[in-house]
């Protein structure tokens, strides 16, 4: 396994050294404990220089966890050979208690109900061959009280459903309206804003393409905004959007004006639009691909339109995903797609083994602090993996964590039984005994496992 002191004292540029030596005595800590991570929790398991003290100077200390993120993933994660996403999500951290800065009231997936909670939105780089995310800014969600008072009205005047009590036509004086002219809600100004700044922190170093939003983000408004920032959106667009087929020669030889071509029937798509036929687990799922026009969209966007139908019973039902780059192939717009659902890895990782969601800081500093060594830690945990895995394929976060945790016991008790234990016999006892904690079958022989050490 690697030291994990020199890779932290080479964020010196971005942290002074004394806070990367306070990191490392908690990264240790966290790496190696088990139960709730608090900071009483990682005061305990800490070496020497760990004291609870220590640890509450460091969580209320400036850190711009932005650069540190992006130092680290440019010196030990980047591999300029591979094609990169940008992704961004939001995750509800729950919390219990009144006095934590940034609570509110939040939908929770995975609770199906308004819970007490933080709310975060990430960044990360997604690796298309590897398949795995790396978080690269964080930032908690503030709402303003005007935001949430807009949002109530919005949600009281979807509940009304009133009909509309315009006529057929377009009213009396209404001019036309250049669709890329749009408003941005704070919503999209909070996102547009952390994101510009990472593009800058990345600069010329990275070339990205796409950046990749779940499908609240499938509107046109949200569109304009990444166009703005020089990227294409890839999202996912409502299963009842008003699509519509461009204009055939045919359709603009009659009428010279015509804009919208045939709208898009779901329940019957064009044959000659189909690109794959997939048949598994009794489903077959059909894909369709178009280029369409919106009403809301100032141009044409590139479709997907994947059909679902159940064998045994029939029944059907459909996902349409698009991009505002006209030249990405289907298979790709599908497939960065899906590579999105890997920063929700990420959120799993930080909440499940890394304290997202049992830190019990209050104040803006120490809970932006707690935020960002959560998820450091994540990109920290990639890079340890790289060399497990080289002899335990199938090694996780939890292989890692019951590595350190030996390794925790085994010198505490070679410190008991020796005041000055031989270093090198040391790190080989170490590691002979960590391996046999790892819940993964070893893949290669004992004698290649003890000259790999």
């Amino acid at each position: 396994m690697p030291d994990i002191l020199p890779v932290l004292l080479s964020l010196s540029p971005v942290l002074p050294k004394t806070t990367c030596r306070q990191l490392y005595v908690i990264v240790v800590a966290m790496l190696a404990m088990s139960g709730r991570i608090t900071q009483l929790g990682i005061s305990r398991w800490t070496q020497q220089g760990g004291s609870y003290r220590s640890i509450q100077r460091f969580l209320h200390t400036e850190i711009d966890w932005g650069a540190v993120q992006w130092f680290f993933f440019e010196h030990f994660l980047l591999d300029p050979e591979a094609t990169y996403l940008l992704g961004g999500d939001e995750t509800p951290i729950t919390k219990s208690g009144k006095h934590t800065y940034g609570i509110d009231r939040i939908f929770c997936s995975t609770l199906q109900r308004v819970a007490p909670a933080l709310a975060c939105f990430s960044f990360a780089l997604i690796d298309v061959n590897k398949r795995d995310a790396y978080s690269l800014s964080t930032k908690q969600i503030l709402r303003t009280p005007e935001e949430k008072e807009q949002a109530k009205k919005q949600k009281a005047k979807k509940k009304l459903k009133t009909p509309s009590k315009r006529g057929p036509g377009r009213p009396k004086g209404s001019k036309n309206k250049n669709k890329a002219e749009v408003t941005l809600s704070p919503e999209l100004l909070r996102v547009k804003e952390q994101c510009e700044k990472l593009l800058a922190r990345i600069g010329g170093k990275l070339r990205l393409v796409y950046l990749v939003l779940d499908g609240h983000f499938g509107h046109s408004v949200a569109c304009v905004m990444v166009r703005q920032m020089g990227l294409h959106l890839i999202s996912k667009l409502p299963y009842n959007s008003r699509l519509f087929l461009l204009p055939t020669p045919e359709q603009k030889a009659r009428h010279s004006r015509v804009k919208y071509g045939d709208r898009v029937d779901y329940a019957h798509l064009p044959e000659e639009r189909r690109y794959t036929t997939i048949t598994e687990d009794g489903y077959t799922t059909v894909g369709y691909h178009l280029h369409c026009l919106h009403p809301f969209f100032a141009e044409p966007i590139n479709v997907v339109v994947l059909v679902h139908t159940q064998l045994a019973s029939g029944r059907r039902a459909h996902g349409i995903y698009f991009t505002s780059d006209m030249a990405l192939a289907p298979e790709k717009l599908v497939e960065y797609y899906s590579l999105r659902f890997q920063i929700e890895f990420t959120f799993r990782d930080a909440k499940q083994h890394f304290g997202l969601e049992d830190f019990m800081a209050r104040k803006e500093i120490s809970v932006t602090n707690s935020i960002g060594l959560s998820f450091f830690l994540v990109n920290l945990s990639k890079y340890l993996l790289a060399p497990l895995r080289e002899f335990y394929p199938g090694a996780g976060v939890t292989d890692l964590k019951g590595f350190y945790r030996t390794q925790h016991f085994v010198r505490e008790v070679l410190k008991s039984v020796s005041d000055e234990p031989d270093p090198i016999f040391c790190q080989a006892l170490v590691a002979r005994i960590c391996r046999r904690m790892l819940i993964h079958a070893r893949q290669k022989t004992a004698e290649q496992l003890d000259l790999a050490a």
